[in-house]
Formats: structure tokens, sequence, C-alpha cells
């Protein structure tokens, strides 16, 4: 059987049970959930192993990272599924009164879900989550460029689930497109705003709803006389987990002209006791390139700057062998160089001077509307000024990833950084059909 004969397959028979999928209640639901929540705890090893193989990330007992990520999805969806479940009654207007009025959600139907490779166990299973809270089925395909990670994530979904509620399939971009030629209910896909478009165009062929989560070039901005220590050190962090290679990173720093220099110090101190021991880069501890074509991507980013007059005040060393780009910090960056112009998605942090903040808001308005964006102040005034003035999927204020992080705020990004939300009960929406629902007073009855 070729690869295109089972995924016509499989996706004609989880249409087929679409009916049973809906009738089944919550226990039902969360029992399948559950399954998901063992097949990954008896796995934890397996699957450091595979991102360590993919992506050289250090194992840590799967108590940080992408494993907790997808079992805190699961724990709150078990816990809420009951009440997400439940008719959301809604008050009738006036010249209704006495009708029942109310919305029931229903499961969207045949899910895609496309995975990303940066994060490829979280980013494959934790929207996998409000797919099956909502009674959803679901066709997966893993990112490939991941290989050992898809081959765990396939394996805990082959040995978990039935092929009518989830499927997966591996491959390359032939599998991608070939899946996109159905008719699917719903797709959702995380990655690259260039690769979204394509996903977006083969959805819309057949009205197919989506949920995109992209990315974009995300700013921190810290305010005149913010303190730098907690600042830099909060950018740093967020820059150079998984080398950079994350949609929420910080892309690029603004900082006060009269700042840029202490600024720059603090991250390198921040640099050096992450990775470096002795003045040696400790390989375990950053993260590689995905694969060459992205560390050549990287490298041509920090040659065209520098070309153009940028200067590296940390790192810039790079190995092709290993594929690892040090942890580096470029100054004078001109706004027409190539590593302003795209998401970076690597461990390089661009630090821009400013000394008026409508300068600094024009050109995060230039740059589309990036999927997060971090605000380092103490004035209310200076957080609304660039909230006005700006747009973005989310916001976290004196820190990173916070809103990321809140299972109680959707997740998502707006136009070129996303399209939709998930995350807790906003998954569960996302995933479901909010049907009105009318019942005219008193013409029902049990």
């Amino acid at each position: 059987m070729t690869q295109e004969t089972r995924i016509e397959q499989v996706f004609a028979l989880q249409r087929a049970n679409r009916a049973l999928r809906k009738s089944e209640n919550a226990v039902t639901r969360i029992a399948r959930l559950k399954d998901l929540r063992e097949a990954i705890t008896s796995r934890i090893d397996v699957i450091e192993a595979a991102l360590h193989t993919d992506l050289r990330r250090a194992p840590n007992g799967g108590k940080e990272g992408e494993i907790p990520a997808v079992l805190g999805e699961i724990d709150l969806a078990i816990a809420q599924l009951e009440q997400w479940m439940s008719p959301q009654m809604v008050p009738a207007s006036p010249p209704f009164q006495g009708s029942q009025t109310f919305i029931q959600y229903e499961p969207r139907g045949v899910v895609l879900l496309l995975g990303a490779w940066n994060f490829p166990f979280a980013l494959a299973l934790a929207p996998l989550v409000p797919i099956l809270a909502a009674g959803n089925s679901a066709m997966v395909k893993p990112n490939e460029l991941s290989p050992a990670t898809s081959k765990v994530v396939a394996e805990i979904i082959q040995t978990t689930f039935y092929e009518r509620d989830v499927a997966v399939f591996e491959g390359g971009i032939e599998v991608a497109e070939a899946l996109q030629q159905l008719p699917f209910d719903h797709v959702f896909f995380t990655g690259s705003p260039s690769v979204g478009k394509l996903v977006m165009a083969a959805a819309a062929r057949h009205l197919s709803s989506v949920t995109l989560e992209l990315g974009g070039k995300c700013p921190a901005i810290v305010a005149p006389g913010y303190d730098l220590i907690d600042a830099a050190g909060k950018v740093t962090g967020a820059r150079f987990n998984n080398a950079g290679q994350l949609c929420l990173s910080v892309d690029h720093a603004w900082v006060p002209c009269a700042a840029v220099e202490p600024f720059c110090q603090i991250v390198g101190a921040v640099i050096d006791k992450m990775f470096f021991v002795d003045g040696q880069l400790q390989l375990e501890r950053l993260p590689r390139m995905v694969n060459a074509r992205n560390f050549e991507r990287v490298i041509g980013y920090i040659e065209d700057a520098v070309a153009r007059g940028a200067r590296i005040v940390r790192g810039g060393q790079s190995d092709r062998e290993t594929l690892t780009i040090h942890p580096t910090v470029l100054v004078d960056v001109p706004l027409d160089a190539r590593i302003m112009q795209e998401e970076i998605f690597g461990p390089v942090l661009p630090v821009l001077a400013y000394d008026d903040l409508e300068q600094v808001t024009r050109q995060i308005d230039s740059n589309g509307k990036p999927l997060a964006m971090y605000i380092f102040s103490q004035q209310q005034a200076f957080i609304d000024q660039v909230l006005l003035n700006t747009s973005s999927g989310g916001v976290t204020v004196n820190h990173v990833f916070m809103h990321y992080l809140e299972p109680n705020l959707p997740f998502g990004g707006v136009n070129g950084s996303g399209i939709g939300r998930y995350h807790g009960h906003a998954g569960f929406i996302e995933l479901s059909n909010g049907r009105s629902a009318f019942v005219q007073g008193g013409s029902v009855t049990n």
C-alpha cells in the first residue's frame, strides 16, 4: 500500500466515525487523554534521548521543557473538560424572554496536525490535547527535520490510539502535500510564516478552518532607568534558549543609548554563566542548529550585518561540523540588514540603541505584528505608549514568556505571526464549533 493510499483510507475511516466521536461523553475523552499521559510518562528517557539526538538538548528527567508542557495541557484538560463541554447559557434578550439560548460546543471533525522541528515533541503533542478534548480525530505529521523525535512521537501515537481516533504519518514535504490534498475540517500548523502561507492556501481550497502558530521578530524594549541586571538576565535567557530556535524568543533588544554598553556587558556575563566553564563553551549546555541549511542561514545574517557596519561584541565563532554557533551579541546593526528584516531563529542578539520611543514603535510596526513583545519598565505611561502604538500576539511586562506559561491566557499570534488561539480552555474553544442554539419558549417538552 502506498503512503498516499493509506492517507486516503485513514481519512475516510476517521470521517466515517465523526458521529460516533461526537456522541462520546467527557469520561471517554478523559480516558483517551489519560492514555496519552501514561504513554508519555513511561517514555521520558526515550523522549529526552531523541531530543538530544535531534537538537543536542540536555536531558533533565522531564522536569523542564517539552514534556511537562504537554503533561500540563493534559492535566488541565482532564480537570476541566466536563465543565468545558457543558452548554454555555446565554441570557435571552428582552423580545425573546422565556426562550432558551445557549452555545453548545461540538467537535470540528477530522483535524490535520502538522508539527514543528524546533520543539518537535511538544508541538506535535500539545495541540493534540485540545484536539482530543474537543472530541475530534487527528491525523498527525511530526516534523522530519527532527527524525529521532518524530519516531518517538509516531510510536506513542501508534501504541496509544486506534487509527480511527489518531493516526500518524512520518515523512517529508511529499507527505505533508499529500495530506493537504484532503478536505480536513480543521488544520493546525506550527512553523514559519512562509510555510504557513502555503498551509493556509491549501486549506482554502476546501474552506478548512485553520490554526496557524507562526512567529515574527519579537522585540524586547528596556525603558530608561530600568534595572539592567534584571532586564539583561531575562533577555539573555530568552534569546539563547534552544539556541534561539524558539518562536517566542527575544529576537532583538531596544536599549537606551546610554545603557547599551553596560547592558551588553551584563549579557556577556550571563552568557558566561550559562554556557561556559573556564572560558570554554560547553556544547552540552547549548543546543545545536537543527541542520546545515539553518546554520548557514544564521551565519549569513551575521556576515551581512558586519559587512553593513555592525560590530560583534560577544561571540561570533561557529563550528560547521557540530552545527554550533556561539552565543553572539551585535551592536550598531543597520535596520536594513537582513538580520533586522527576517526572523533570526538562532543564537544571535542584536542590541539596538534608541533615544526616542516613537522610533522603536515605528520600527516594530514596520516589521509586522510579532508573536510576542517584552517590555521592561516600571512606568505605566511607558508601557501604555508601547501597547498603544504596536500590536502583537501577546505581551509580557518585566519578564519573558509568562503570557505563554500562564495556562488561563489564550496563546497565539496575529496576522503574520499566526491565526487562532490555544492553551487550556482557549484550545478547547479553538478546536470546537461553538454552535448557537435558540429554543422557542414553551415549545419543547421532555
